[in-house]
Parts: structure tokens; sequence; C-alpha cells
């Protein structure tokens, strides 16, 4: 962050024109190529959601290294040789760090909510422009129970009338 430059600034400015990337790196060296980049999500439009990806990201991998009844340092020496390790790149000192959690991570087992780095990936967000056009959904929820409800009661009046 420059001298002058607001912190706020700095977390939501977009490097590039893809905005913030995230780079996964395979811990166990076992990729393609000398950097162990398995592979870089792109399209984060702000610091603190790339941030979020990889932390999540990371708490997974933890999680799908994690053994039922294994040592803290079982688990931790799991994720170094077969996880997956998540970086914000230039982010500088504003990028979250897997090594200022990892403790954290493998003595205590996450929440299905910390570990969905899914939901948080900008590849599946949805494009406000794709969805003009739609009508909003609480209305048509509305419209369809009024047919609904219109046509049991013209079934019921049929009913009816054939007695």
């Amino acid at each position: 962050m420059s001298e002058g430059e607001e912190p706020e600034q700095a977390a939501t400015a977009k490097p590039g024109e893809t905005g913030w990337v995230v780079r996964i790196l395979d811990q166990s060296g076992a990729s393609a190529g000398d950097d162990d980049v398995v592979e870089e999500v792109k399209g984060f439009l702000d610091l603190a959601h790339a941030n979020a990806f990889a932390r999540a990201y990371v708490r997974d991998s933890i999680e799908r290294c994690r053994i039922p009844g294994a040592a803290e340092r079982d688990v931790l020496e799991s994720w170094f040789a077969f996880g997956e390790n998540a970086e914000v790149v230039d982010a500088g000192e504003d990028g979250w760090k897997a090594s200022t959690e990892l403790d954290d991570f493998v003595s205590s087992p996450a929440t299905p909510m910390e570990r969905d780095w899914r939901a948080l990936d900008p590849r599946r967000l949805v494009d406000e422009a794709a969805l003009e056009g739609f009508s909003d959904t609480a209305h048509d929820d509305l419209a369809d129970e009024d047919d609904d409800e219109a046509f049991v009661t013209e079934i019921i009046r049929r009913k009816q009338a054939e007695s």
C-alpha cells in the first residue's frame, strides 16, 4: 500500500483486468512444473472475497486430510504431504495466509459452512445483466399460488355441477 493510500482503497482495488486472483498450491510437490501451482481462480471483485475463498479452501483441504482419531500433529503432517494451500496473488500483507491459522484449523474440525469454498467461488457467481428480463420470483410465486387456487376452485365447481 502506498503512502497516503487508505486501507479501504487497497482492499477494493482490482489488480489488472481480472480482479483478485487466488492461487491454489499443491503441498505434495506432485503437480506439473516446479511452482506447485494447481490452478489460479480469477474474478474476485475485492480482497475480502478473495481472502474468504482462500481461507475456506485451505480449511476444506485440511479437513480432507483429517482422519478420525488423528492427533493434531498427524493432521498437519498429512496436510503438508497431501493437501493444498491457497494464496491471494499480489495482496502482500493484506492477503490471507494459511500459516496464521494452521494451528487453529488442525486443533478443531471445521463446520460445513467454514469449508464451503464453492459458495465463494467467483466462477459460480451469476451476472446481474443475465438476470434482466426475469420477473421478481416472489411475485411469480404469488401468481402461481393464485393460479393453483383458481384451478382447484374450478375443479370443485365442476364436481358440484356433475352431482
